[in-house]
């Protein structure tokens, strides 16, 4: 199946609005923003499709207009079922000057001989911020599929004023790497990742306070670092997805938070 999703925002006044949403089966998008006073857009990406079946193609387009405000969000866990060839996914976001964006998308679980490849790559100009996660889990842990999946390779580079400032390449491949060694996952089975990018945020005070609040969580480790642009990239790695997943969105908000009313 190949499917697209292109989505568009306008500002109203000081609300962001959709200007597209243009979607194929079986994605339909919804939008879920409570407050309509908010500046925010608040979208969720909907599937009718239980995962990501054998090689499916998807194509995900967003352009987020000068000063706007969109956080999407996805709709449940995001599984790839076993598969013969590879499913393959792109994103590319758009951001305009002084906009924001987040997603951070439910956990993914790859089922046995599942194999899937994504690019995400995210366009800013001055002034936006970005809050970007992902979280990967070992697989169907309770059915005892353990690092089945065949390959799960991932690759976010984002650009600022068109010059490249991050790149990530993630790759697991486990039936050639031990992916319980030291310098992998070690003892862990999930992992998950967190990009910040705001030039107005003060990062070094962020850093200390997610650490503080990181710590405080039982069963995971973390390591949080500056990025190259004034921002920040976290780690955490864990035994439940359900945590990981909350540990985000608790970040999440809390950032978001911070760039409205400048205090964390």
């Amino acid at each position: 199946m190949t499917a697209t999703v292109e989505i568009e925002t306008v500002l109203n006044g000081s609300i962001t609005v959709l200007k597209k949403a243009y979607h194929t089966t079986p994605f339909k998008i919804a939008d879920i923003t409570e407050d309509k006073k908010s500046k925010q857009l608040q979208l969720m990406l909907m599937s009718s499709s239980p995962g990501i079946l054998d090689a499916d193609r998807y194509n995900i387009k967003i352009a987020v207009d000068k000063n706007c405000s969109l956080r999407l969000h996805s709709q449940s866990y995001q599984r790839l079922f076993t598969m013969k060839e590879t499913a393959t996914q792109q994103m590319d976001v758009h951001l305009s000057g002084n906009a924001s964006f987040c997603y951070i998308p439910h956990p993914i679980v790859p089922h046995k001989r599942s194999s899937f490849m994504a690019t995400n790559r995210f366009y800013l100009s001055t002034g936006c911020s970005l809050l970007f996660g992902e979280i990967l889990t070992c697989g169907r842990k309770l059915n005892g599929e353990i690092f089945l999946f065949t390959k799960y390779h991932t690759i976010t580079e984002i650009f600022l004023n068109n010059k490249l400032i991050i790149k990530e390449n993630l790759l697991i491949t486990p039936s050639t790497i031990n992916v319980t060694a030291i310098g992998q996952l070690e003892n862990y089975t999930h992992q998950a990742s967190l990009v910040y990018l705001n030039e107005n945020a003060d990062i070094k005070e962020l850093i200390e306070m997610i650490g503080g609040h990181l710590s405080l969580q039982n069963e995971i480790d973390f390591g949080i670092t500056a990025s190259p642009a004034n921002g920040l990239i976290i780690r955490i790695l864990g035994q439940k997805a359900e945590l990981l997943f909350d540990c985000l969105n608790n970040i999440a908000n809390s950032l978001e938070q911070a760039n409205m009313s400048k205090t964390f």
